[in-house]
């Protein structure tokens, strides 16, 4: 059962390619972070890269969800990627439950990942805090399934946040430590990369912009959402929190024209309204600087508000068209595990097969 066929598995021109692999929870009402953030910066990639994306439902089911809610959120996750451009003849968009070689390759590395490695994922301490003794194994083994969905398409890169950094990095330890143990040094799995857009923008909450924007924020007023209509976002940024200080001037901004280091930290809510105009706008931090430097909270809310209108409102009514389509979506998320296993499986195979299983 050896691997030879898996990287014949994708098509010349594909292998020409990079390889990308990237995934959204769908635990919840996808928010401006998830676009901003991530959405938006995978659509070019699929040009450029062989580019792999999945609704990730089976870190979802990490904390509890209810069934009903979970499977239409993954319909509606899938639904923003299509509105967001992407376009399944040019990536594969899948939800990971149907691969199988996800799970398989999981444990696999289950059984490669050493207890201390977990133990560092800040993440897990991060999200359990006091609970520990509630949490459940998956959560804590979480970074390997995310390590076997990069490495069970041999992806060279992946578009993570800063956040997530840790986990590519236990991805590297797991990929190196499985080549050293079962292939005598080849490098079977490649060591990704990460792929950090310096566009990329980090969205935080409305209330504290200490805090990332989160759907589990107790606060409803805290995200905009990508289903909230006009007013339903003026309403949400007008009460937006704030500080009683002009707004920052060019003296903040480094000579690459970005925020200088600890700046954000003194005016977080400051820095976080500005980066939503920013990301909006598709202005750079220097031109971002020049319009609103000195001037008041009013005035950049209400530009704020024209600008994130013009481009959330647009895409709720496209993922609400997706969302009409039942049967289309399905047939898009069936055809792209299809392609998705076709990779995936060979692979997964070629692993075990060095570890003296039979698959």
């Amino acid at each position: 059962m050896a691997d030879s066929s898996a990287s014949t598995s994708a098509s010349a021109a594909d292998r020409a390619k990079p390889r990308v692999l990237s995934g959204v929870q769908p635990s919840g009402r996808l928010h401006l972070g998830n676009y901003f953030g991530a959405l938006r910066h995978f659509v070019p990639l699929q040009d450029s890269h062989d580019t792999f994306y999945c609704v990730v439902d089976l870190h979802a089911i990490t904390v509890h969800q209810n069934a009903e809610e979970l499977r239409e959120a993954i319909y509606e996750t899938a639904a923003a990627f299509l509105a967001s451009g992407l376009r399944p003849d040019a990536a594969v968009l899948f939800n990971q439950s149907r691969v199988a070689a996800h799970s398989q390759l999981a444990w696999m590395f289950n059984c490669v990942a050493r207890l201390g490695w977990l133990e560092r994922m800040t993440q897990f301490k991060d999200k359990t805090a006091s609970h520990r003794e509630r949490a459940s194994a998956g959560l804590y083994v979480y970074p390997t399934l995310m390590a076997a969905d990069i490495l069970c398409y041999r992806a060279g890169f992946v578009p993570v946040g800063e956040d997530q950094r840790q986990h590519l990095e236990l991805t590297r330890d797991i990929a190196e430590k499985f080549n050293h143990d079962w292939c005598g040094g080849e490098e079977y799995f490649p060591l990704p990369e990460p792929l950090i857009s310096q566009d990329a923008a980090r969205i935080m909450s409305l209330r504290d912009g200490t805090k990332k924007m989160s759907k589990s924020d107790a606060s409803d007023a805290a995200c905009i959402y990508l289903s909230d209509d006009a007013d339903t976002i003026a309403s949400k940024l007008r009460k937006a929190k704030s500080d009683s200080e002009p707004l920052p001037g060019s003296e903040t901004l480094d000579s690459q024209g970005r925020p200088r280091a600890g700046v954000r930290d003194a005016r977080p809510e400051a820095w976080n309204l500005l980066g939503i105009w920013q990301a909006a706008s598709g202005a750079t931090w220097a031109e971002t600087i020049e319009r609103f430097a000195g001037k008041g909270f009013a005035q950049l809310k209400e530009s704020l508000t024209e600008a994130v209108v013009a481009e959330v409102v647009p895409l709720g009514r496209e993922i609400n068209r997706h969302m009409a389509d039942r049967g289309e979506l399905e047939r898009i998320l069936a055809d792209g595990a299809g392609r998705a296993e076709a990779v995936a499986t060979p692979i997964v195979r070629g692993a075990a097969e060095r570890m003296g299983l039979l698959l």
